[in-house]
């Protein structure tokens, strides 16, 4: 996939959020309305067509954890907090170089969920479906299943994840789409046993709106093709 060769060219380790997203988008992800801008004056226009409140947040390949760096600003209800938002940002980013700033969509929903791809070197492409957002690593509350996936696998791995009551009708909210869930885990693994060049996926987290995840942060991370 050219977006992928590119990236190895320039010496990536891993694509940005917002190519991640773009890849991910191509095996049937649902992903956040976002622009890529590199002007102030680009981050309001942007803010105006997706609509407010937005997220802005400082976009590189070299950069994985946008929070601890505060390179993230999230509910941004007006034009003027889009604008010092941007400035906020830019200023904290140092010597990192960035492909620009995302403006996204805020997207609303209080169940969040996580899927994965590992490269696991017996076993090859592993799907992983759990709990999402901050809490992943302390929860742990996770399953896994060798790629290629069919249906029934995916709505087993769904299951038997001890939070799995969280994604049907829960707190007055709709259940999950889980035809849609069912193919983001199939693809997951299709991405895998397709993509040579990817080594680990992280789509975390994806936010539940109404019934439907939503893919909001995603990392992509890559390796080059052993020579034979």
């Amino acid at each position: 996939m050219e977006l992928i060769q590119e990236a190895l060219k320039k010496g990536q380790k891993s694509l940005s959020e917002y190519d991640s997203k773009r890849l991910l988008s191509t095996y049937g992800f649902p992903v956040v309305r976002e622009k890529l801008v590199s002007s102030r004056s680009g981050a309001v226009k942007a803010a105006k067509e997706i609509g407010l409140p937005v997220v802005l947040k400082g976009c590189s390949p070299e950069i994985a954890h946008k929070t601890e760096k505060k390179l993230i600003e999230v509910d941004l209800r007006n034009f003027k907090e889009v604008e010092r938002a941007y400035d906020a940002i830019v200023s904290r980013v140092g010597e990192t170089s960035l492909d620009g700033i995302l403006v996204q969509e805020m997207v609303k929903g209080s169940r969040e969920l996580v899927i994965g791809m590992i490269r696991d070197a017996q076993f090859g492409p592993c799907v992983m479906f759990g709990l999402g957002g901050i809490f992943t690593e302390v929860l742990k509350d996770v399953s896994f299943r060798i790629a290629p996936l069919e249906k029934r696998d995916a709505i087993e791995m769904a299951q038997e994840i001890k939070g799995a009551s969280v994604l049907g009708p829960f707190r007055s909210m709709p259940p999950v789409d889980m035809d849609l869930l069912v193919s983001m885990l199939i693809n997951a693994g299709r991405l895998g046993l397709e993509l040579e060049a990817v080594k680990e996926v992280d789509v975390n987290p994806l936010i539940v709106s109404g019934s439907q995840p939503i893919a909001v942060d995603a990392l992509v991370v890559l390796q080059e093709k052993e020579k034979a």
